[in-house]
Formats: structure tokens, sequence, C-alpha cells
């Protein structure tokens, strides 16, 4: 099991790592759609997508918790 410490070391390098590559693919991919966002455009598309990334990685850890829970018949509302 993960301690605090290192689950939070895990999420913050997740997040880093995941806004790095959506920013550099941005680049790469969205203009052969026709699209050209500046690089203040691009940092905010791939803020957004990474707020996106963050509650649905937070609520899936979330929903596999309680399923994991009730799994070993600790059901919790934690």
């Amino acid at each position: 099991m993960q301690s605090k410490k290192e689950s939070l070391l895990e999420s913050i390098t997740n997040i880093i790592v995941g806004y790095s590559v959506n920013f550099f693919m941005n680049l790469l991919i969205l203009p052969i759609f026709g699209f050209n966002p500046s690089l203040s455009q691009n940092a905010k598309i791939g803020l957004l997508f990474t707020g996106v990334s963050l509650v649905r990685s937070y609520v899936l850890r979330r929903i596999y918790n309680k399923i994991g829970m009730r799994k070993d018949g600790k059901e919790s509302n934690s």
C-alpha cells in the first residue's frame, strides 16, 4: 500500500508528465487539422485537458477504492 506522501508524489508526477505530453502533442497535432494556437492558447488548452484528466482520475480512483472495500467487506464513506 502507498503512503499518502507517495500517493501525492505520484499524482504530481502524473500531472506534470501528462501536461507536458499534452502541450507538445498539441503543438504537433493541432496544425495537421488546421488549428494553429499560439503558445499561450496551447498552454490554456493543456490546462483545461489536465483539469478534466485530474477529475477523471480522482473519480475513477474513488470508485475503485469503494469496489475494493466492498470486496474486503469494509464498507466506508471515506
